[in-house]
């Protein structure tokens, strides 16, 4: 029984239980932390320098924050941008001096979310990174080289964590079971549901994991199958699962409404994905390939679009960066639609692949020097700008022994239509030339 005057501890949430304790217990980032690697070789060394963490959510920044002041035996403040001001800083700061006099020991400043801090806020941590009162470390999920000072960021060494793979979540999904649901069994479907909805996020997949056991240990089952997992955390589920059927189904939809020039179907199955928790940035560069699969040249701008709307989502984030995707697949859906140079490109590309390996033209090789131009390298290359209408009509340029191909046919659609009526003439101008 518990005392009045004992107060109840409540139970850490699992992530933190299972939070690792030591570098070899960390999940993923063996890029940086693999033998040999950078961030392990300065674990080693001792000599741990300012840094900027920069990785999606749920890989690790934290927890390798609180490792490095392990290692180094320094004191370790952390701070949160969203929540903090000047004062806070300006405390840790007395915190870092106080600690260096009495015991000694440095002081390693923790900013999560760094990016949220502005200009004078990160500026006021640079006279204490300089003097060497703290060691500074900063997470960020935004591209440091937009959202972080560059005067503080050339203090720092950037170091890049990536999403956890599905391996290394499962790893953890293991860890997780063996310390709060050993008795459990999990069908593999519901795994693989598991692991697809936490999406690379190592503190989603716990904290849902954590749900999901609690949940079967209070109906008193032992098996996890996915009747039980649709029964009691279908609400917490994304609508589709990345990598499965229902993914790839609604980008099908989203593609082929894009195609099909239906704007309310195409922002429809968009923001289904948004919602079901799709990766904003794989969206974006799903919506560069329709630009540039079905709409090609037919309108330009298409892929201009495209590409400055996943530009501004590393930006500006969320929900700013979504409406310019929102845009971009609007337009999209709307613009005049050609595959004719995606075409082009495919039948191309295999006739090069099963074709031999032919000899550049003499009279299309450069003739940088005396040799070259005495071997006949350009010789009789006629400059297209000297020539009317700016046209070598009748030129060869594909090599000697290779027929003339044709490989582009432009639609009758959009700017396509132009260039169409132009090959047309150009082609008639070559015609008379032969003759």
């Amino acid at each position: 029984m518990n005392s009045l005057f004992t107060p109840n501890t409540p139970e850490a949430p699992l992530a933190e239980r299972l939070r690792p304790k030591a570098l070899d217990e960390v999940v993923g980032q063996s890029h940086l932390l693999g033998i040999g690697k950078p961030l392990r070789l300065a674990f080693q060394s001792g000599k741990l320098p300012s840094m900027v963490l920069w990785g999606p959510p749920g890989v690790g920044k934290t927890t390798l924050a609180r490792l490095i002041a392990n290692t180094a035996d320094a004191e370790f403040i952390p701070i949160s941008a969203v929540l903090s001001g000047i004062k806070d800083i300006r405390e840790a700061v007395e915190r870092a001096e106080l600690t260096l006099q009495q015991h000694g020991r440095k002081t390693i400043l923790f900013v999560d979310e760094v990016h949220r801090f502005n200009k004078g806020q990160q500026d006021a941590f640079l006279p204490f990174v300089e003097s060497g009162l703290i060691t500074f470390i900063g997470a960020t999920t935004e591209n440091p080289s937009f959202e972080v000072n560059s005067a503080l960021l050339s203090r720092a060494q950037v170091f890049v964590l990536n999403s956890l793979s599905e391996a290394e979540l499962s790893l953890l999904l293991d860890r997780a079971q063996q310390l709060v649901a050993a008795e459990l069994t999990i069908a593999p479907e519901v795994r693989e549901q598991v692991l697809a909805y936490a999406d690379g996020d190592a503190r989603r997949l716990l904290n849902f994991a954590e749900g999901l056991f609690n949940a079967a240990q209070g109906a008193g089952i032992s098996k996890i199958d996915e009747a039980f997992l649709q029964t009691t955390m279908a609400s917490k589920l994304r609508r589709f699962d990345k990598g499965g059927e229902a993914f790839y189904d609604q980008i099908s939809a989203l593609h082929k409404s894009v195609r099909g020039s239906n704007p309310d179907a195409a922002l429809y199955w968009f923001l289904r994905m948004i919602d079901g928790g799709a990766d904003p940035l794989y969206l974006g560069r799903r919506i560069v390939r329709m630009a540039v699969e079905d709409i090609g040249i037919a309108d330009p701008r298409a892929q201009t679009m495209a590409l400055e709307a996943c530009q501004i989502y590393e930006r500006l984030g969320s929900p700013e960066g979504e409406l310019a995707l929102s845009n971009a697949v609007i337009y999209l859906a709307v613009a005049a639609k050609s595959n004719a140079t995606y075409m082009a490109y495919n039948q191309a590309k295999a006739f090069v692949a099963q074709d031999k390996s032919r000899s550049v033209p003499l009279h299309l090789r450069n003739a940088p020097t005396k040799l070259m131009k005495a071997l006949d390298y350009g010789k009789e290359y006629r400059y297209a700008h000297n020539e009317p209408d700016a046209y070598a009509a009748g030129e060869s340029y594909f090599p000697d022994d290779l027929p003339p191909q044709q490989f582009y046919s432009p639609t009758p659609r959009g700017l396509e239509g132009k260039i169409a009526e132009k090959l047309a003439h150009l082609r008639e101008l070559d015609k008379k030339a032969k003759k």
